[in-house]
């Protein structure tokens, strides 16, 4: 979405929620957790460190580069968005990335005054990477695999943030038609990416 096409939407009226799945639909943390299904035949990576948290996500391709700020859930189990319009945050209940399962990092693709963090999200094609630096000074590079539109209503909780067999990363904006009498958008867009292993 260009500057131009946001800049009569009201400033600050209704923050576009990051993603939305419905309340029945929370996250588990220990979904991906470490140590499910594992494949003996799968790609060789190093999980990275326990207390290990992501700092930052440059995605050189669309000209991403920002710090994270820790996501929590709101009331109705839906995950709260970043604070600051140019900034990207981190599914802090979630997975870090690097370590098996799904991590998931979400930003605004727009503010009342002009686009955001996450505003050419939508251009990414699959083999386009993503780069996440962890507290530890090391790097997590993931390669785009795929992305998916879908109504808030109806959004892939389990496609999201259900347990996988090796390390991915999930990055969520909004999307569609920005419903002036809700304050949101109708849509979610979710970017699939895996860790790059050796």
């Amino acid at each position: 979405m260009t500057a131009a096409a946001v800049a009569d939407r009201p400033d600050d009226t209704g923050t576009p929620a990051a993603a939305s799945p419905s309340a029945t639909s929370t996250p588990d943390p220990a979904s991906g957790s470490a140590g499910a299904f594992q494949d003996p035949a799968a790609p060789s990576y190093t999980a990275p460190p326990a207390d290990a948290t992501p700092v930052r996500v440059q995605i050189p391709s669309i000209g991403v580069d920002s710090g994270l700020e820790d996501l929590g859930l709101g009331a109705q189990g839906e995950l709260d968005p970043p604070k600051e319009w140019q900034s990207a945050g981190w599914y802090q209940d979630g997975v870090v990335p690097g370590a098996v399962g799904p991590a998931v990092i979400a930003g605004h693709v727009d503010s009342g005054s002009g686009p955001a963090v996450f505003v050419d999200l939508a251009k990414l094609v699959p083999g386009d990477e993503v780069q996440v630096t962890l507290s530890t000074g090391s790097v997590e590079t993931f390669r785009v695999t795929g992305s998916e539109r879908t109504p808030k209503a109806t959004f892939p909780t389990s496609d999201v943030y259900g347990a996988t067999p090796t390390p991915g990363l999930r990055l969520i904006t909004c999307d569609g038609t920005f419903d002036r009498s809700t304050g949101h958008y109708v849509d979610n867009l979710i970017v699939f990416a895996d860790l790059v292993t050796s």
